[in-house]
């Protein structure tokens, strides 16, 4: 019989056992309610399970040639493709000491031989029903959390657009400078969640504008002295606003980058004057994002530059501005940032 035409929505058994006699008490048993898949050896049940169709509980033998059951399910649990299969050991051989050791490679019951037909059916339907419940809750919690990430994302992006909103910055500011950012990291780094946190973080870099006067922000001519040092304080006024119980990866980067993306390799940045790598990786990566498009993007006060004289400009503030390691990654990441900029133009470029 071929695959398509077996009943699969009870769930799929697999027996494995070296005694064919065996395979087929316990699929004459089952088969009305399920579709039996067999194994007559260890590595048999192992090749099954890794296989196109794995099964959703194994039926599992302790005492067989080769790899005896024991083995089979610590080599199974040790697989995150297999861990999540439950298996039953089907034993004559249940002492205390061998259920201990059975349970302790990760198997969920034993069943005696001979064999109780009801208490057969009874197990094999309960720990089906336990495992689909579990992987349905597993995907619902998976699903809960992307969502929750999405809304996070979106809170804080839209927190970043209010930082930028009387700066003549646009939207495309931030996907832009978020997404040039993880770019030029992942040069550096390949830690994913990491990246999607600095993605999600970047945005609020200038949060800490919302505090600024209006006076300040709106005015069209150059700030004076005094005004300029006002100006000056927004990354700390970000991390204020940003808080001290935050423990989550991404309102961490988020405080380090609104803190930290006016300091400069050199020590002559703001507000704290760091230097090197005393200033937080995540900092370092966004001031650089954040400058090659401010040099880069069109304002009412400025016209956008060329990339070439941008990429110059960057170039000979490496050591200076910018940490040095960060000039290999950022010429690698270069074509992929430019089809960012391609991708998030402003509406006055």
């Amino acid at each position: 019989m071929s695959w398509e035409n077996k009943k699969t929505d009870n769930g799929v058994v697999l027996v494995v056992d070296d005694a064919i006699e065996n395979i087929m008490v316990i699929e004459a048993i089952l088969e009305q309610e399920y579709c039996i898949l067999s194994a007559e050896n260890g590595q048999q049940a192992i090749d099954t399970c890794l296989g196109k169709h794995p099964p959703d509980l194994i039926l599992l033998d302790v005492e067989m040639p080769g790899l005896n059951g024991f083995e089979v399910c610590r080599f199974l649990k040790a697989d995150p493709r297999t861990v999540k299969i439950p298996i039953i050991y089907v034993t004559s051989h249940a002492d205390k000491e061998a259920e201990a050791l059975g349970f302790s490679e990760g198997g969920v019951d034993f069943i005696p031989k001979p064999i109780d037909i009801n208490v057969l059916k009874a197990r094999v339907k309960t720990h089906i029903h336990l495992s689909k419940t579990e992987r349905f809750l597993e995907t619902k919690v998976q699903q809960r959390t992307e969502e929750l990430a999405q809304t996070q994302a979106e809170v804080l992006y839209a927190l970043g657009r209010a930082g930028e909103y009387k700066d003549n910055e646009t939207g495309a500011h931030v996907h832009r400078m978020s997404r040039y950012a993880k770019i030029i990291a992942s040069k550096v780094t390949q830690n994913r969640t990491w990246l999607e946190s600095l993605l999600v973080a970047a945005p609020m870099h200038d949060i800490g504008k919302i505090g600024i006067p209006d006076v300040i922000m709106l005015k069209e001519g150059p700030l004076d002295a005094n005004e300029w040092e006002i100006m000056k304080t927004h990354p700390q006024v970000g991390d204020d606003i940003i808080g001290h119980q935050n423990h989550s990866e991404v309102m961490l980067l988020a405080k380090e980058i609104a803190s930290g993306h006016h300091e400069k390799w050199d020590g002559s940045g703001y507000p704290l004057g760091l230097m090197g790598e005393d200033i937080p990786f995540s900092a370092r990566v966004v001031a650089l994002a954040d400058v090659f498009d401010a040099l880069t993007s069109k304002r009412p006060y400025k016209e956008a530059w060329s990339v070439e004289k941008a990429v110059n400009c960057i170039d000979e503030s490496f050591g200076q501005h910018f940490d040095p390691s960060l000039a290999e990654p950022f010429h690698q990441a270069l074509p992929e940032m430019l089809d960012v900029k391609e991708a998030f133009k402003d509406a006055v470029d």
